[in-house]
Parts: C-alpha cells; sequence; structure tokens
C-alpha cells in the first residue's frame, strides 16, 4: 500500500521583526551575533495567537485545499514544544475547530523541532496498518527565546499541517527513516518560561551528527544519492545550519533554495521543516522528489524521501502558498514584541 501526503497547508502570522530591532536593544555584542544567522527578520504572534490557534489554521488550510471531508479523520497529532496547556490537548481543540468526528485517537507530541514529522510517521504507521483512513499531523509553534539569549533572534511563530492517506494522494511517502541519541543540547523544564541550551552541544553532536546520521541512513536504505533529488529541505534554525549540512551530504544550494524560508521567517520550531516542505510543494511538479530531514533537540532526526503525483496540480492553489503567506508583514519594535511574546510580565 503506499502511503502518502493528501493534502497539506501552512500558517504564518503577519507580524515581524527584524533582527536589527532586537540586536539594537541588547548592543554591540548582539550586532556580531546576527551577521552569522544569516535570518532577517521572524514572524511573531499576534496577542491571540498561539500553537493551537497556528494548528487550526494550518489544519483548516490543508482540509480546504485538499476538500478533504473531516469526518474522515481517524487521527489528529499535534507536534509542538509550545503546547498551551501542561494538561489538555491541544489536539482535541483542533479536532472540534475542524469538525472532526469524536471517533477517532488524538494526542499531543513532544520531541523539540521534529515533533511534527514524528507525527507524520505516526499516521503513516495507521494508515499503513489500516487502522484509520487518513490521519491529520500538525508541527506548530510560538517558540521562546529569553531576552538578549542568541536563541531570541530566531525564535519565530508558525506552523503545517498535513493529511496523510493512501488514496488521493499529491505526494508518495516513499520511505522514512530516523536517529535518535541522548544528547542533551537544548531542554526546558516544566514550569521554566524560556529554554536553555547547553553551548557545545548544540552543533556537530547535535544537529550535524543527527541530521547526516538520519539523511545518510534512509538514502542508504533506498540506495539513493543526492543528485537523484529535485529538491532537498533540512531543519532550519537559522539560515547557516541547513546550508552547510546539505553541503556535507553532497545537495546543492538550487535543491533546497525553494524550501530554504527561515531568511524571512526564523524558526518556527515543529514547523520548520514541515512549512519548508509546504514551500517545495507549492512549486514542484509530477514527478519530482523531495528529500527532507528534520531535527529536534535531545536530540533526534526524521528523514523523508517523497515523490511528487500529478494531483498536485489540482490542489495546489486552492489554499494559501507559503510565499503569499510571508507577504505583506507587520513590522514591529522591541516593545511592542515584548509584550506579544509576553515578555513584559504585568502583577
Amino acid at each position: 500500500m503506499e502511503v502518502g501526503i493528501v493534502s497539506y497547508g501552512a500558517y504564518v502570522p503577519r507580524y515581524r521583526i527584524k533582527l536589527e530591532e532586537i540586536a539594537a536593544v541588547w548592543g554591540d555584542d548582539a550586532k556580531s551575533i546576527i551577521g552569522g544567522l544569516k535570518v532577517k527578520e521572524k514572524s511573531v504572534p499576534d496577542l491571540d495567537e498561539d500553537a493551537i490557534t497556528i494548528s487550526v489554521e494550518a489544519a483548516r488550510n490543508a482540509i480546504n485545499r485538499g476538500n478533504v471531508d473531516a469526518s474522515r479523520l481517524g487521527a489528529i497529532y499535534c507536534g509542538s514544544e509550545s503546547h498551551p496547556y501542561a494538561v489538555k490537548p491541544t489536539s482535541t481543540i483542533v479536532a472540534a475547530a475542524v469538525g472532526a468526528e469524536p471517533n477517532l485517537t488524538a494526542a499531543d507530541f513532544e520531541f523539540a523541532c521534529k515533533a511534527g514529522t514524528a507525527a507524520i510517521q505516526a499516521c503513516m504507521g495507521l494508515v499503513g496498518a489500516g487502522m484509520i483512513d487518513i490521519g491529520l499531523a500538525i508541527g506548530a509553534d510560538v517558540s521562546q527565546g529569553a531576552p538578549g539569549d542568541a536563541l531570541e533572534y530566531t525564535a519565530a511563530a508558525g506552523g503545517a499541517a498535513y493529511i496523510i492517506g493512501s488514496s488521493d494522494l499529491a505526494a508518495v511517502i516513499e520511505d522514512t527513516f530516523s536517529f535518535t541519541t541522548d544528547t542533551p543540547d537544548f531542554w526546558r523544564r516544566e514550569g521554566m518560561p524560556y529554554p536553555e541550551h547547553g553551548g557545545r552541544f548544540t552543533g556537530e553532536p547535535g544537529y550535524f551528527k543527527h541530521v547526516t546520521s538520519a539523511a545518510s541512513g534512509l538514502m542508504d536504505k533506498l540506495g539513493t544519492k543526492p543528485s537523484d533529488y529535485d529538491y532537498a529541505v533540512f531543519h532550519q534554525p537559522n539560515g547557516k545550519f541547513p546550508q552547510n549540512v546539505a553541503r556535507k551530504l553532497g545537495f546543492t544550494p538550487d535543491q533546497i533554495k525553494a524550501g530554504l524560508v527561515v531568511p524571512m521567517l526564523g524558526n518556527t520550531y515543529s514547523g520548520s521543516c514541515m512549512i519548508g516542505l509546504a514551500a517545495i510543494l507549492d512549486q514542484a511538479v509530477e514527478g519530482d522528489r523531495i528529500f527532507m530531514t528534520a531535527f529536534g533537540s535531545g536530540a533526534g532526526s526524521d528523514a523523508f524521501s517523497i515523490t511528487v503525483t500529478d494531483r498536485i496540480e489540482e490542489i495546489r492553489d486552492a489554499g494559501p502558498k507559503v510565499e503569499e503567506l510571508l507577504q505583506n508583514p507587520i513590522y514591529m519594535n522591541y516593545a511592542t514584541y515584548a509584550k506579544h511574546k509576553g515578555k513584559i510580565k504585568v502583577s
């Protein structure tokens, strides 16, 4: 049985802040940080937006794009590291908002920035086993970074939703491969407002080891090589890491260009790779092959090999494209940004 993407949708808030605006608050040392990030600006949630509202908007866009009957949904899994409730599922709220029937399974996933791709894998398994008709996998975040911390310059807001099934496929997921270890590169304990990161573990032991291991593992499994793919997308914590890991693996700048949305969006954590994939699907054509590898701190990577079908032409224009979602931004200063992000506490 072929399993793949029936439809997809993304959502990005319109508000933005330029990295220079953040750096101006924290001084000359901060200005030196942003030079190597290769990010110009990042999205910021409105005062009434959170991981739930972003998930709902992305899910609705996916359902509308594919003209999918929400009552067919047998599973809804929401991946995020900024679920609004510690105990109360995001997924049940999304189910109600999109009009799903109650005879489904639902759960919230958490694995840093790869929770959304883990949700895709779970839906693939249920569809492939014949346990459900279609499933909805979402990756969405309202990312947090402590004031003045390096994370603050890229932590953004946005998400993407994918409907996974076995018929009417816009893209076939040929296979997937994961690589996981206990690497303490990034964490946030219950009750902590901001995450912490483990310095020397962030780059080579964290991101690069896991992305290259998962990507190489999948290509070895399938007997493929980078030149077999038309597009590639890797987790985008900044603009530098995905370009470097693509080069290490043998992918070209042209292959990753379409999915590299982080310079004008920032790092949407669980939505990062999935929004990049959506941007690729917005322009891919039948027969194109896409290679995707997500990364989540803690740490693990999920790699996917995807082939686009002719149905992409039927559904592509029925929902907002990522390029459209990034247009007409509303820029804010640091004070307004701090208010939107809850950095200003009122007793």
